[in-house]
């Protein structure tokens, strides 16, 4: 149990500053994601556009309230 939110706030804060980006580290969890899409069923998509307005207003919203 996080007893005391700020100091694992400042913890990740300092690992995530200190962590450089490992390119084929971040390939690897691609893969592996993409596979277990696969093996599900869920990708590839059979129609990548289908439900597309639905996104973008989504994302609108989401951006707005980010400003």
């Amino acid at each position: 149990m996080i007893k005391n939110a700020r100091i694992l706030e400042k913890f990740e804060k300092e690992l995530i500053e200190n962590e450089k980006p490992d390119y084929l580290r971040a390939l690897k969890i691609f893969e592996a994601l993409w596979k277990e899409g696969v093996k599900t069923g869920v990708l590839p998509l059979k129609d990548p556009l289908e439900d597309i307005e639905t996104d973008i207003r989504i994302a609108r919203i989401l951006n707005l309230s980010n400003v």
